[in-house]
Parts: structure tokens; C-alpha cells; sequence
């Protein structure tokens, strides 16, 4: 909504988490984040959240405190890798356990009403982050961890938009069998990390909860429009969430080296706006967005930048326009899948 205040969480020592060799996963990623927020939002719009490390107790509500101390325990060692993508340095683990804490009070800030709309530009990322495992450059699952708050805090419901272009297998495997999760992945198939089959809609008991949209390589903006008034739209109205929180990668874009989609900017800005009138039809405004993937630098920039005029209230709509046969084929896989749930 526009003249309400926009929480912010960022923090420079998640610039210190960095590889000894060249990596996409880099520090210039958030200088690149900051430049669209600096030239799209002016500083009196802002508001700015407590940056903390997450507690035990929030990080145990999605990952194992086995998983925790072997973590912590290998990041103690200095520099290495933890599989072939996922690198740590000394400082690495200050910059997980801060951007953990830091969407555990975004989430609470927006709870709270001291903003209405929020980003975090956090690193490193985390919708890879399993329960036992760190993967695809995600230790913790940020976003996940902040969800399983809100629902502590007493959000009866809590919704996640993942349009990172790669599947969010960590927060998916987090919260399959959690009814009161909602989560909608968007994502290039097939690609890493190689999961994400629309099928896979929840645990019994929680049909229905996940929801996966696999888009083949080369879809473009008016296939994500129409995946988003045909399928996201329908499923976040009717689920009614009390927080909506968005895995907002920007690797989808066309630019980006690590795949092969055809997403800009104004598409990202588009399905913001979207989502901002969704939680403003339910009345509460709620909105968060987490920094995911993207490692195009001016991508992320311009994606930032357009993310930002959406909060603010700039009217954005949807992208539209004719679908090749295999976008339709995808989107009609979905609701199929969805549609065949219990009830």
C-alpha cells in the first residue's frame, strides 16, 4: 500500500560469507540488491528491522539439532565446501545464523504491524536447506525458519511463494506434511535440483498444501502470469493465509548464467504486485519477500528495483499473451495433480 513502511532487513556481514575462488554465490550479489533498493525506495519510506542470530529454538523447529552441531562443528574449520556447490569460509557461519534471525523478525515485524510490506535481502540463501543437510549453497532454510515462527507466534496459516528458478526442495521437504503451510513452488524443469514434480502435493493429511509448477526451459513472462492468475491466485484465496512470505530468487530471469528461462524484471514486479493486492483483499497486508538465487548482478538490480516499486504501490499487471504448447501442457500437469487431492 502506498505511504505504509517498508521493513528492511540487510546487514553487511552477510557480505563476508565468500568463496576463495570465483563462485556465483558472491558478496557483489547484495550490492547489486542494495542499488535497485537505494534508486527505487527513498529512505524515509523504510524501515529498518534487528538483524540477530537465530535462536536454537527457531532453527530446531525446521532443522535437527544433530544437523545443527555437525554444522556449526564443520564451520568452525575455516574455508572448504560441504558438497560440490555449498562453500563456507571463517565468517560464514556469523552470515547464516544472522540472515536465519533476520527472517525471523521480518516475520515478526509484519505480524506485528510495524510494516506492512518487507524484504530481506539475506545471504546466504536457504530454500535448499533441508532438515539434516545444507545444499545448493543454503545452510539454514531462512524462510522456512521464519514461517515455523509465525505459526509459533500464532498465525493460524502461513503461505510460501517460491519463484526462485530452481525447485525449493529444502522448505517443500520442511513442511510436506504441515497443513497449515502453504507452499507453491515455481521453477525450470529439469534442473537442479532435480525435484518438484507437480504430484507431489503433501503428506496424507496435508493434500494439497504443496503445490509444484514445473515450467520447461525457454517459458516466458506470460506463461508466469498465467500460472499466476490460473493456479497461485486461486490457492492463496482460498487458503487464507495470515502471512504470505515469497522465496523471491531471480535466476528465472533472462540474463542468469545458472539457467534457461526468460523472466525481467517487470515480471518479477508484476507478480508482486499481484501478491500485494492478495493480502490487501484479506485485509492484513502481509507480504515478505526473501532473497533467494539470481547471479546476474544487473538483473538482480532491476528485479530489486521493480520488486520495490510494487510494494510501494506501483501498479504492475500481470504479463499476458499467447503459451507455447509445452507452458500449457505444464500448467494444465498442475492443476490436474492438485485437483485429484482428497475433498
Amino acid at each position: 500500500m502506498p505511504g505504509l513502511p517498508i521493513a528492511i532487513v540487510d546487514d553487511r556481514r552477510f557480505d563476508r560469507h565468500r568463496s576463495e575462488e570465483q563462485h556465483p554465490e558472491r558478496p557483489e550479489r547484495l550490492v547489486a540488491a542494495r542499488a535497485g533498493l537505494e534508486c527505487a525506495l527513498p529512505p524515509a519510506e523504510q524501515v529498518e528491522v534487528l538483524v540477530r542470530p537465530v535462536s536454537d529454538e527457531e532453527a530446531e523447529r525446521v532443522h535437527s539439532s544433530d544437523y545443527l552441531a555437525r554444522l556449526q562443528r564443520t564451520l568452525r574449520t575455516g574455508w572448504g565446501y560441504i558438497d560440490a556447490d555449498t562453500y563456507f569460509c571463517p565468517e560464514t557461519g556469523e552470515a547464516a545464523w544472522l540472515a536465519a534471525g533476520g527472517g525471523v523478525e521480518l516475520s515478526r515485524a509484519l505480524l506485528e504491524g510495524r510494516a506492512r510490506r518487507g524484504i530481506a535481502l539475506l545471504r546466504p540463501p536457504g530454500h535448499h536447506a533441508c532438515p539434516e543437510k545444507a545444499m545448493g549453497f543454503c545452510l539454514l532454510n531462512n524462510i522456512a525458519i521464519a514461517a515455523a515462527d509465525a505459526v509459533e507466534q500464532g498465525a493460524k496459516r502461513v503461505a510460501i511463494v517460491d519463484w526462485d528458478v530452481h525447485h525449493g526442495n529444502g522448505t517443500q521437504d520442511i513442511f510436506y506434511d504441515e497443513k497449515r503451510v502453504l507452499f507453491v513452488s515455481l521453477h525450470q524443469s529439469p534442473l537442479y535440483p532435480g525435484t518438484g514434480a507437480p504430484e507431489e502435493i503433501g503428506a496424507p493429511g496435508a493434500e494439497g498444501t504443496n503445490v509444484n509448477i514445473a515450467m520447461p526451459p525457454g517459458t516466458g513472462p506470460a506463461a508466469y502470469g498465467e500460472a499466476l492468475r490460473t493456479i497461485v491466485l486461486p490457492l492463496l484465496e482460498a487458503f487464507e493465509a495470515d502471512l504470505l512470505l515469497v522465496s523471491a530468487g531471480f535466476d528465472a530471469h533472462f540474463k542468469d548464467p545458472l539457467a534457461q528461462l526468460e523472466l525481467d524484471a517487470d515480471c518479477f514486479g508484476a507478480m508482486t504486485t499481484a501478491l500485494a493486492r492478495h493480502v490487501d483483499r484479506l485485509g492484513h497486508g502481509r507480504l515478505g519477500l526473501f532473497l533467494e538465487g539470481g547471479y546476474d548482478l544487473e538483473a538482480i538490480e532491476h528485479s530489486v528495483a521493480a520488486l520495490l516499486r510494487a510494494l510501494r504501490g506501483e501498479e504492475l499487471e500481470l504479463p499476458t499473451g499467447p503459451l507455447r504448447p509445452v507452458e500449457q501442457q505444464a500448467l494444465r500437469r498442475t492443476t490436474e495433480a492438485v485437483s485429484k487431492k482428497p475433498g
